[in-house]
């Protein structure tokens, strides 16, 4: 029977899920749209994937704002706030005129969206540190990656009744849920007594702190390349798999979420053996595992293999990125209790600004090739093995391991 303290703790983590659910269905439902939107303003295809671009440079950026100002002002205003935001955004996404219009306030929805991830994990690290952080992390992730795996199917849904308009409707209906939520069933993490002071300058500081710290930054280097790399196949699948492969995009749909249930696999791999295996035992496993399976990609994509041949080692590269994630945020997180909203923030502002950089280089050959998310891929994969070597393993600390409570 479920303990009232594992009960408390699976609520807690399904609440905060949804808050991290917000950035994969921000940025993956309207995915299946992209051909349709493309028709509807006579634009292009890098123009519609900019829209992903600004939301990703929204996502990031506000990671950094809103992470310092709920290490100043608490979580839960923050949230509050910011869900309100985002609501109003998706509506003005839904009915923009034209595609410049939609740009701009896409980078609004991204930024308003932030709050959810960034103030959800510092909740977390204000609650739990050591191995208990990295399982209540791994049970968050649980449910935080099944926004990707429902968003484009849910996208697709709505698609087959409505057009890309009906998509950022919903995604405003999800925005006023989560405010209601944010009142109602949130309560405050970071009492008075432990917030930063609201001073612009320190929380620069705060920043310049982290940044010299070297084994932090290469645990957010090696997390952050390996998922800026998943937004560049985010970005190119949508045409990969309709314009050369044919699918529908109900069959995109499923073969796009297909690849939360890799998420999902390889975030609890973590949390249910860290006991046994050692988190920085299992970051090198995920880069060494996201390295073959996009060497993998990079072949069939230039000998223009078969579809499944190019959604298998598609499916192993994003669960070494929910392996990598689920080991990278305890041993980042585990010293900075003090300022855990702006270390969160740097984590998750990395692999949205270096997504937004790769995500329109996808499209770079046009429509008809896979080969630049092979090289993409690889690319990233190879990047953040690098930052493990020389920041992590040359670290003094590197080979310390995330002690317990």
């Amino acid at each position: 029977m479920m303990t009232n303290k594992n009960h408390s703790r699976v609520r807690l983590a399904l609440l905060l899920g949804l808050f991290s659910t917000l950035g994969p269905f921000t940025i993956d439902m309207y995915l299946p749209a992209f051909p349709e939107i493309v028709k509807q303003f006579d634009t292009t295809a890098s123009l519609v994937q900019l829209s992903l671009t600004a939301c990703l440079l929204g996502l990031g950026i506000g990671q950094l704002v809103m992470g310092s100002l709920s290490d100043v002002h608490g979580r839960r205003n923050p949230l509050l706030i910011s869900m309100a935001v985002y609501a109003l955004a998706s509506l003005a996404c839904a009915f923009s005129p034209n595609i410049g219009l939609l740009i701009a306030f896409r980078f609004i929805q991204g930024f308003a969206a932030s709050a959810g991830i960034v103030i959800s994990r510092a909740i977390a690290r204000d609650l739990y540190s050591g191995h208990e952080l990295t399982k209540f992390f791994s049970l968050l992730l649980l449910v935080g990656n099944l926004g990707p795996l429902v968003a484009p199917v849910t996208g697709s849904g709505i698609l087959s009744f409505t057009t890309w308009i009906g998509v950022f409707i919903a995604l405003a209906l999800l925005g006023i849920y989560l405010l209601t939520m944010t009142k109602w069933g949130l309560q405050e993490t970071l009492p008075a007594d432990r917030r930063r002071p609201s001073n612009f300058v320190q929380q620069l500081r705060n920043y310049g702190t982290l940044l010299r710290d070297r084994q932090f930054v290469g645990y957010m280097l090696a997390q952050g390349i390996m998922i800026a790399g998943v937004f560049a196949y985010v970005s190119g699948t949508p045409f990969i798999y309709q314009n050369i492969y044919g699918a529908s995009p109900t069959v995109f749909a499923l073969l796009f979420g297909s690849n939360g249930i890799s998420l999902i696999i390889g975030s609890q791999l973590v949390g249910r053996m860290t006991h046994r295996i050692s988190e920085r035992a299992f970051l090198l496993f995920g880069l060494w595992l996201a390295c073959l399976a996009s060497v993998t990609v990079l072949v069939v994509a230039i000998v223009h293999g078969p579809l499944f041949t190019l959604v298998i080692p598609l499916f192993f590269f994003v669960a070494a990125i929910g392996i990598t994630s689920t080991a990278a945020f305890p041993l980042a997180m585990e010293s900075q209790s003090h300022m855990a909203g702006s270390a969160a923030a740097l984590l998750g502002v990395i692999p949205f600004l270096l997504g937004a950089v790769v995500s329109p280089l996808v499209g770079i050959a046009g429509e008809d090739t896979a080969v630049p998310l092979g090289v993409i891929i690889l690319l990233t994969s190879v990047a953040a093995m690098l930052a493990y070597f020389l920041l992590i393993r040359r670290s003094p600390r590197g080979a310390a391991k995330v002690s317990s409570m």
